[in-house]
């Protein structure tokens, strides 16, 4: 599979899960729509500022891990890193829009946030490239 083929299949819509860990350290998986920039590593989810995803990376006092991955028969990618949370409304419509562009326009939510993931490693049969790499 060559690098366009991979980087097509996070144009493409499929729904994504996100890994986050709890506080007793067990995995939290939950169905999300993700988008991926390739150019920047980046990963992002939109959520909502209550949700436990989002709750789970807020409590940590380190840098939280977290795996997001996507499946489409024997084509799967998985992305890790570093996620943070915001709620910067230019982060946050920049996330709307590329949502919007893979997926459907999103329903309004006043307590929308963008879960950004810094990916540092790439694992699947649809290996993207990392920048620089």
């Amino acid at each position: 599979m060559t690098d366009q083929d991979a980087a097509a299949f996070w144009t493409e819509r499929h729904l994504c899960v996100l890994a986050t860990p709890r506080a007793d350290g067990s995995i939290h998986l939950v169905p999300v729509g993700a988008t991926y920039d390739p150019a920047s590593g980046t990963a992002r989810v939109i959520t909502s500022a209550t949700s436990v995803k989002v709750r789970n990376i807020r409590r940590a006092a380190a840098p939280v891990r977290v795996a997001l991955t996507q499946v489409d028969g024997r084509r799967w990618t998985t992305l890790e890193g570093v996620a943070q949370v915001t709620d910067d409304p230019t982060a946050v419509k920049d996330a709307e829009e590329r949502y919007a562009r893979r997926y459907r326009q999103p329903r309004p939510n006043p307590a929308r946030v963008v879960i950004e993931i810094a990916v540092d490693r790439v694992l699947g049969t649809c290996r993207v490239p990392l920048p620089g790499r």
